[in-house]
């Protein structure tokens, strides 16, 4: 069953999100129409391959075909998010704990370009291809008629990650998490953690509906080109 009940997140020093005025309210029911438009049209028309993927995915290795996981949204709010599931079952996260810290400490984890894990043994053969076509967040439109989450904005994070953000980052949880973003659109995988949280304080300064739309427009090409993601 979906989580419609997300326990609060408390931030290390939580930030005060101000009221909006009648432009940006207006701003904010225009993102919302165009996540629920864009959201029901597109799970309408991949219905029968995302039940294809669960079916590759549960005949190929053990375990469920979806991945439910607590990440941290809007507000420091938990809830539930929903991936096609790309590792085997019963693994632990410590190589990706490791990885994340060693970027916020500054260092440089790439190989090849990449910032993702390299030759993770947790990933399946079908998972290691759902995750260089992106396609195992299609569930996440789910999250998005729920109101968890919007089509653009920044990555959704783990609560252990929240707590290892440096504090002035707190503003990306201004805004709810995307399916895709300018972290996205602007290398992917080639982007480490903080550049990835730079890019969200300056998505998150600068969002309007049409930035939002431009995000998604631009998030097809950079899958396309995009030759380092695992």
């Amino acid at each position: 069953m979906l989580n419609r009940k997300p326990d609060a997140f408390h931030l290390t020093s939580p930030r005060a999100i101000s009221s909006v005025g009648p432009t940006a309210t207006r701003g904010l029911a225009l993102g919302r129409a165009l996540d629920l438009t864009v959201a029901i049209v597109a799970l309408t028309v991949l219905a029968v391959p995302m039940v294809i993927i669960g079916l590759v995915i549960r005949l190929t290795s053990k375990g469920p075909a979806l991945f439910a996981q607590q990440r941290i949204g809007y507000r420091g709010q938990t809830f539930t998010m929903y991936k096609f599931r790309t590792m085997r079952t019963g693994v632990g996260d410590e190589p990706l704990r490791e990885l994340i810290a060693a970027e916020l400490r500054g260092e440089d984890t790439s190989v090849n370009g990449s910032h993702k894990l390299n030759a993770d043994s947790r990933v399946t053969s079908i998972g290691a291809f759902l995750r260089r076509t992106s396609l195992d967040e299609l569930p996440q439109l789910l999250n998005v008629l729920l109101a968890d989450m919007s089509l653009v904005g920044p990555r959704p994070c783990l609560e252990w990650e929240a707590r290892m953000f440096p504090s002035q980052f707190q503003p990306r949880f201004s805004v709810r998490p995307g399916i895709t973003g300018l972290w996205q659109v602007s290398g992917r995988s080639t982007v480490s953690t903080l550049e990835m949280l730079h890019l969200d304080l300056t998505y998150v300064r600068t969002r309007n509906a049409f930035s939002d739309l431009s995000i998604l427009l631009r998030t097809v090409p950079s899958l396309l080109r995009d030759r380092s993601a695992r």
